[in-house]
């Protein structure tokens, strides 16, 4: 029998605890829940740049419904503007066209989201609602939208080269927009998210502390 001395013994124990910390704090990050910042301005007034989110991913890992008014965050499409020559009102859904290829490449970008660009909006029309922006407002099958969550007198148009204003949302994707419309690149512009892309939804908002709670 081979005696191994203490000292290397309680370093080997040591070492084992850690890589076991890491997998779990790991595992817990992707299936379960993970903190974020938020960086840029698109959903102001709703979420500031530097506020601490706390995302909820076990509604990815159940694959649980999301609904209009939830703000989520998901893997940034490759092209953020479609040009007129590039859409298709038949088929609206952003592209994806830099997929990692192999098992390495696949774990550490969507594993350990490394080299991984997301985004932050709000769901704003789901699969198979008809969706219309016109006049300043958006419209859902008809019916205008109730969104108190956007500033006063704020009216939504096509921004930034966007060319999505009237269609039929797809099979498993969602129709997505910040709160700041003038400053916020999303489906009127790339298209629709599909559900997959979708990594998770904002549980509560932790700092600064005197907004800690759920945000809506």
């Amino acid at each position: 029998m081979i005696k191994i001395n203490p000292k290397v013994r309680n370093i080997m124990e040591w070492g084992y605890c850690i890589i076991i910390a890491v997998v779990l704090a790991l595992l817990f990050r992707y299936y379960v829940g993970t903190p974020t910042i938020v960086k840029q301005p698109s959903m102001y007034p709703t979420l500031k740049p530097e506020q601490r989110l706390f995302l909820n991913r076990w509604n990815r890992t159940t694959n649980g419904e999301l609904q209009v008014g939830d703000i989520i965050t998901f893997e940034a499409p490759s092209t953020t503007t479609v040009t007129a020559s590039q859409i298709d009102y038949n088929n609206p859904v952003a592209m994806y066209k830099n997929e990692p290829t192999n098992w390495f490449s696949k774990f550490t970008y969507y594993f350990l989201e490394v080299g991984k660009d997301s985004y932050i909006k709000r769901v704003i029309a789901k699969e198979g609602d008809h969706l219309q922006i016109y006049d300043g407002d958006v419209y859902v099958n008809g019916k205008k939208l109730d969104e108190p969550y956007l500033q006063p007198n704020v009216e939504t148009h096509l921004e930034r080269g966007a060319l999505y204003d009237d269609l039929v949302v797809p099979e498993n994707c969602i129709f997505v927009m910040g709160d700041n419309r003038s400053e916020s690149a999303d489906s009127r512009a790339f298209g629709c998210v599909p559900i997959e892309k979708v990594e998770s939804k904002v549980l509560f908002r932790f700092w600064p502390l005197n907004l800690f709670g759920e945000v809506n």
